[in-house]
């Protein structure tokens, strides 16, 4: 059994600790209502570009429309995009992405399709290196806060590998945020551009209204897709943000709940242990008056 020195030293310990997880909990529950708030903004923009683009392309066809629109024609090799956090401490937030990931290439591997692989946030490149390490041909850093500028370089090097023919299917990675509890993995494909409706997006009711472009839908196409795919992963980061933050809140508030739960425990058992020394004494003094 511990001394009642070491069972004071394990209460400080877990105390200390349960200071710790209470302050990470709150400063999380407070970069929750901001990220939020960034993200539920970002969202009607992508919907919107995406139907744009829907609108756009029911007036493409034949070998005029833009490859990052219709594809190369073929799947054989797929590019899979992974978003994580760069940190843990978010209970199963990181790993829930890499498992639906891993399960999706492990699926095409098997159907024969070249897989490659770009990761971003260092929990993803750590997760992902021991199994899929050497299909790995980028790496960024998620950062504290989703940029603009961090979107268009991940989107420059998806792009720049599909216009070098190395990529056929670009999958992108992250977890949507649906509640303070629930973060859901999603896979979406960023190229060829998913057409809304064919998807679930809606697509702008023209309402019978007939229009010409100047320049052509083309011309507007091939500009504004690699503007679309730098959309769709900024939107991604910030649905990653705020469900890492959600995720770790809870996990931080269960961490605080269990060390109450210890340090209500070793209280106990200290209580018990210096019950039992003081009852030791005592039959020790009244014995040795005894022994007189």
């Amino acid at each position: 059994m511990a001394s009642l020195k070491e069972l004071r030293n394990r209460i400080a310990s877990v105390t200390a600790t349960q200071k710790i997880t209470k302050a990470m909990q709150m400063v999380a529950a407070a970069k929750l209502r901001r990220s939020r708030e960034a993200a539920e903004n970002a969202r009607p923009y992508a919907e919107r570009m995406t139907a744009v683009i829907a609108n756009l392309a029911a007036g493409v066809s034949g070998p005029g429309a833009p490859q990052l629109l219709i594809g190369t024609g073929s799947e054989r090799r797929e590019l899979v995009v992974v978003a994580t956090a760069d940190r843990g401490l978010a209970g199963g937030f990181n790993s829930s992405i890499v498992r639906a990931a891993r399960d999706h290439i492990a699926a095409r591997i098997t159907e024969g399709r070249e897989i490659s692989l770009i990761t971003v946030g260092r929990k993803a490149r750590d997760q992902l290196k021991r199994l899929y390490g050497e299909r790995q041909v980028a790496f960024f850093e998620a950062g504290n806060v989703p940029t603009l500028e961090r979107a268009r370089e991940i989107a420059e090097a998806v792009t720049g590998r599909f216009e070098a023919g190395e990529a056929d299917v670009v999958t992108l990675f992250y977890n949507r945020f649906a509640s303070v509890v629930s973060q859901v993995p999603t896979m979406k494909q960023l190229v060829p551009a998913q057409i809304a409706g064919a998807s679930g997006e809606t697509v702008i009711d023209l309402k019978g209204a007939a229009y010409e472009y100047e320049p052509d839908e083309a011309t507007i196409l091939a500009t504004l897709l690699p503007r679309n795919i730098a959309t769709q992963i900024l939107s991604a980061l910030m649905e990653n943000q705020v469900g890492f933050f959600a995720a770790q809140m809870a996990a931080m508030d269960a961490a605080t709940r269990n060390a109450g739960d210890m340090i209500a425990a070793l209280t106990l058992i200290k209580n018990r242990t210096r019950q039992a020394q003081i009852t030791k004494e005592l039959i020790e003094i009244i014995s040795g008056a005894e022994a007189l």
